[in-house]
């Protein structure tokens, strides 16, 4: 009756030393089966996506709104008062400097004229005659003073008069286009009454603003890409001048430029996108924005060197869209890695799998900055 408590003890003592073996045994095979994982994974090369670096050309833009303006531009307004008596133009038609527009009766002024000269041809007789007598001491120079007098005022209300008559005839300032007329013949006009407008479109200004940061990149000279809503041809102009002042509200400087026209294809006030190239450069080397990873430390890339991933430390310039260009860290013939990055580190195993054509990622037509 003492013994039978004990085999029970032994009993169960055997029962939790197998227990432990068979424990023992499943965690040794457990610790040896994850430390064989990661090196198994290590060694399998990971597929992905790669490019061979290139270089090639781009030009560093900034793009711009702006307006179109008539190189020259006046309102037609008669510089006297009277009934207008005939019209000789066009609306929307092309006029040359010094035509003839536009005649308010100066019918009146003429008639005064043509009497004035009647009294002028009088005077100089008078005065022809007041001097030979002069010339014989018949007269004082008093009395010859007196009809010299006579005849110098006739001749400058003639002046007058003709000035006058003149200011009756509207004509062009310039060559250009005359818009639509707001008056019609037999109606009264003074000089506050806008007859038309005229503008010079052959060259035409393109007036824009462009951050006060890039004004020093844009000079005199400096040629500028435009286009217009209404057609999918691109111009070109050149700038002409520059607004010596900052504007405090926008921070932008005012830029014009002026573009041929002979065909009159642009119109004033048509909006204008502008493309303005600030540098070229020759040999740049361009990388998907996408191959790029940025740290706390700065931005870095991967490449695969004999097979074997390596991060590269960069330096970024200009961008466009899809593209950026690298001015330190990368060289030509580099092997850039595109996919995976999230999960590659330095010295694992890569396989590229296809390698992607720089030409189908370059866009250098997509704005680099936008204003």
């Amino acid at each position: 009756m003492k013994r039978k408590p004990f085999l029970i003890q032994r009993s169960s003592f055997t029962y939790v030393l197998l227990l432990l073996a068979v424990l023992l045994q499943a965690c040794s095979k457990a610790e040896k089966k994850s430390s064989e994982s990661p090196n198994s994974t290590a060694n399998a090369a990971m597929p992905v996506e790669g490019m061979v670096i290139k270089t090639s050309e781009i030009d560093d833009k900034i793009y711009a709104t702006g307006t179109l303006l008539p190189n020259e531009e006046v309102e037609l307004r008669p510089e006297t008062s009277g009934r207008i008596v005939g019209i000789y133009f066009e609306e929307g038609s092309r006029v040359s400097k010094g035509q003839l527009l536009a005649r308010i009766d100066n019918s009146e002024l003429n008639a005064q004229l043509k009497k004035l000269k009647v009294q002028e041809k009088l005077a100089q007789s008078e005065e022809a005659r007041q001097q030979k007598l002069l010339d014989i001491e018949a007269i004082s120079q008093g009395e010859y003073d007196v009809t010299l007098n006579q005849l110098n005022t006739i001749e400058a209300e003639i002046d007058l008069l003709e000035t006058q008559i003149r200011k009756t005839n509207i004509v062009s300032p310039f060559s250009g286009v005359v818009s639509l007329r707001n008056v019609s013949e037999g109606g009264y006009v003074s000089p506050t009454t806008l007859i038309a407008s005229m503008q010079q479109i052959d060259p035409i200004k393109v007036e824009f603003s462009v951050p006060e940061r890039y004004i020093s990149e844009i000079k005199e000279g400096t040629v500028v890409n435009f286009s217009v809503t209404n057609t999918n041809e691109t111009y070109q102009a050149k700038v002409y001048a520059i607004d010596s002042k900052i504007d405090i509200n926008t921070r932008t400087v005012r830029v014009r430029a002026r573009s041929s026209n002979p065909d009159n294809a642009l119109r004033p006030g048509a909006f204008a996108r502008i493309e303005i190239i600030l540098k070229t450069f020759e040999d740049a080397i361009l990388v998907p924005s996408e191959a790029i990873l940025t740290e706390l430390e700065g931005q870095k890339v991967f490449i695969s060197k004999n097979g074997k991933a390596a991060s590269k430390r960069i330096k970024t310039g200009i961008r466009n869209e899809n593209m950026v260009q690298i001015i330190e860290g990368l060289t030509p013939s580099d092997t850039l890695v595109l996919t995976g990055l999230m999960s590659i580190q330095d010295g694992r195993s890569l396989e590229i799998k296809t390698l992607r054509d720089e030409a189908s990622e370059l866009n250098v037509d997509e704005p680099n900055i936008s204003l």
